[in-house]
């Protein structure tokens, strides 16, 4: 396999373009070491679960282009770019990607701001008089 695998993953106002090709397993995000991009290990740990558990961790190299969101929306973008990836490469994955969850996009977002409220739901303190 010397080709790329391409996938899109979306978390929250993140977006993810993954190319998975084969390697030794090393990961870059915006051409940057994957220790140098998050600074939080939580963060790192959630992009390699699905690699984890395909046991495929030091088969691919990952590339990874980001936008939009913060570190922990891009972290999930990237988690689920990977493991449509790893589906595309591999049929048989997909049963242990799917049962893990990492196929599944997480549709939560931000609340909008409401007018006459502080935040989305928080309303300005009441005063009687």
């Amino acid at each position: 396999m010397s080709q790329a695998f391409y996938a899109t993953g979306r978390r929250k106002n993140a977006v993810a373009r993954i190319y998975l090709k084969s390697g030794t397993g090393q990961i870059t995000v915006n051409g940057k070491d994957i220790k140098v991009f998050f600074n939080r290990e939580t963060h790192i740990d959630h992009i390699v679960q699905p690699l984890e558990a395909t046991s495929t961790i030091s088969k691919y190299d990952v590339d990874a282009i980001t936008k939009g969101g913060g570190q922990t929306g891009q972290a999930g973008a990237m988690r689920m770019g990977i493991a449509r990836a790893l589906a595309q490469i591999d049929e048989s994955l997909k049963t242990t990607l799917a049962k893990g969850g990492f196929l599944t996009r997480d549709d939560r977002m931000v609340e909008r701001k409401k007018y006459g409220r502080m935040k989305a739901r928080r309303r300005y303190q009441f005063s009687k008089r």
